[in-house]
């Protein structure tokens, strides 16, 4: 089956899912970066940490004002995932994929009993640390080769932040493939 690759990107009021919220959820189809999803989403409880809304730049107050209820964002991104998919398995790709993928997870399984992704996905720091050989503290994004990193600017929304991402695979499997490596 063809593998779709579809890069992740969350914005949460903390580190834990269940215990603080997912408030925004993007995605990107890795190649055909005009195909994208973009919801916010009500906070699930009042729990947050400043830092992580200064990342956001938002109150939870805002989420919940303008944010769609979990369980319709959810029905809504599997719907999306199904329509891009249609060919293919959807495979999830995320910077730092173990945060993004936490929260998407538990948010598809407690609302839809259900992960179109499964239980995985790629991470492209290891993507990174694989195909070059750094180590672990090299994988940071200010630290990744400028020219993988391509044109689109990081801002936490979690759109943006998609497609730069996308962007990002995208150019590492390039450069994977020109090394005459697997896809």
């Amino acid at each position: 089956m063809k593998e779709i690759y579809i890069s992740v990107d969350v914005e949460a009021a903390g580190p834990v899912p269940a215990t603080y919220s997912m408030l925004s959820l993007a995605a990107v189809a890795v190649d055909d970066p005009k195909t994208t999803f973009y919801v916010e989403i009500r906070p699930i409880n009042k729990n947050s940490i400043p830092e992580a809304m200064k990342v956001v730049g938002r109150t939870l107050q805002d989420f919940r004002r303008t944010g769609r209820e979990p369980k319709d964002a959810m029905i809504a991104f599997r719907d999306w995932l199904s329509s891009v998919g249609n060919s293919g398995k959807p495979v999830f790709v995320g910077f730092n994929a173990t945060f993004d993928w936490a929260f998407v997870n538990f948010y598809f399984q407690h609302y839809l009993n259900e992960n179109p992704f499964g239980f995985g996905g790629i991470d492209i720091k290891s993507y990174y640390m694989g195909m070059t050989g750094c180590s672990w503290e090299n994988t940071r994004s200010s630290r990744i080769a400028p020219e993988l990193k391509g044109k689109s600017p990081h801002t936490h929304n979690a759109l943006d932040d998609a497609i730069e991402q996308a962007e990002m695979f995208r150019r590492m499997r390039e450069r994977a493939v020109g090394k005459g490596l697997p896809a």
